[in-house]
């Protein structure tokens, strides 16, 4: 199967937002993500943007991704953010109960940001790696997802684990999402135009 880009053969942008506390290691699976290297040390973000161009089901995308603060005092900050993307990647770390309990605080904001009920996101466990600290188990993050209506991964920024999958399944993600809010009815329209079009040309 070929690779191609949108019906119009222009390549979608998508913007992904990554959000989640501090310290829980999205700036690592974003440069993971983007660049195949492992950052070890951390220094709060404070906004850092990235592109990246992959083919996901056979599909181009070009991804615009926002790796965010987590501190609070950048909180309007986040919300500017969160009115621009179409997909977020919700980072907690699996050894860190508050940045999971977190979650459910920036999922709100998101929601209340789009008014909206749902809104393409995916939960990412980070440091899987770090499973004999785990403060947060497999079973109460899948509770989680269920309530918040989201898939949840675990990932490990430092051994590359689902980093990519965590990306690529928020792309799809956004795609059924805005394939239900925008139905392609629109090509009929547009032949009918261009019938009348030739009708014209014919009188």
């Amino acid at each position: 199967m070929s690779t191609n880009a949108a019906g119009d053969g222009t390549i979608q942008t998508l913007k992904i937002v990554v959000v989640g506390g501090g310290g829980v290691g999205k700036s690592a699976i974003t440069i993971q993500f983007i660049q195949s290297c492992f950052v070890a040390e951390y220094d709060p973000t404070i906004e850092d943007s990235y592109t990246k161009q992959c083919v996901i089901d056979n599909i181009v995308a070009k991804l615009d991704i926002l790796d965010t603060a987590g501190q609070d005092e950048f909180n309007a900050m986040r919300e500017q953010y969160m009115r621009t993307g179409d997909g977020f990647l919700l980072v907690y770390s699996l050894t860190n109960r508050t940045s999971f309990e977190e979650i459910i605080k920036f999922h709100k904001q998101i929601l209340r940001v789009k008014d909206r009920d749902e809104y393409p996101m995916i939960l990412v466990a980070n440091k899987a790696d770090l499973n004999d600290q785990r403060a947060v188990s497999s079973s109460e993050a899948q509770e989680l997802g269920k309530q918040l209506k989201v898939e949840v991964i675990e990932a490990s920024a430092k051994t590359r684990m689902n980093v990519d999958q965590s990306f690529h399944q928020l792309v799809r993600t956004i795609r059924k999402f805005q394939a239900e809010e925008n139905p392609p009815m629109l090509q009929r329209p547009s032949k009918s135009s261009s019938d009348k079009q030739s009708c014209c040309a014919l009188l």
